[in-house]
């Protein structure tokens, strides 16, 4: 079963798609927002969630205080559930400090044209892609999202121990790998941010 870890909607159970996700684990997610909480990258932030799957990432972002975030979702029955538990989320969280989640039912790169349009700008981004996306895509997706970014941003690219690093897109670069078992998460900043 799928949990948000922490924060206000701590415990909360989470729907997950039937097929087709690869949810990240409470003791991966635990991991990552450890250390993205030591740099004060969570509170207030506001965060995208690539290939957004249950939602989990981003809701858990939700849940220790980010103040906005979009899940995106390309699969229209896990975009359906994502809606589902974000409901869920922001039904829990203080009636003074509700987060806003938007589920955007779309493919990655195409949302990203379309936020770079429109000239969004995010703090945090949680990219977990399914583990046999081409290396070729994730780079279109992560120079995609380069404009995207504020300064001090930081993005977490999750993917298998076996595929080693990501390659990175100028403007941005990776300050450190963790691994959990078979899962790796990359943590990537903007070329001018350093000592993540």
């Amino acid at each position: 079963m799928t949990r948000i870890v922490s924060g206000f909607a701590g415990s909360l159970a989470l729907q997950v798609p039937k097929s087709g996700t690869r949810p990240t684990s409470d003791r991966v997610r635990e991991a990552v927002f450890s250390g993205l909480e030591a740099r004060d990258a969570v509170r207030g932030a506001r965060v995208l969630d690539l290939f957004a799957g249950s939602g989990a990432l981003g809701l858990e972002a939700a849940s220790r205080g980010a103040s906005r975030v979009v899940l995106v979702e390309k699969s229209s029955a896990a975009a359906a559930i994502c809606r589902r538990n974000a409901e869920a989320v922001v039904r829990a969280a203080p009636k003074d400090a509700r987060p806003t989640v938007d589920v955007r039912a779309t493919a990655v790169q195409p949302f990203l044209s379309a936020a770079s349009a429109s000239a969004s700008r995010f703090d945090l981004v949680f990219v977990d892609p399914p583990y046999d996306l081409p290396d070729a895509e994730l780079l279109a997706a992560l120079t995609a999202l380069v404009p995207l970014l504020t300064e001090d941003a930081v993005v977490c690219v999750e993917r298998s121990t076996r595929d080693g690093a990501p390659t990175v897109p100028d403007g941005l670069v990776l300050d450190r790998t963790r691994a959990y078992g078979e899962t790796a998460v990359h943590y990537l900043t903007p070329s001018a941010t350093e000592d993540f």
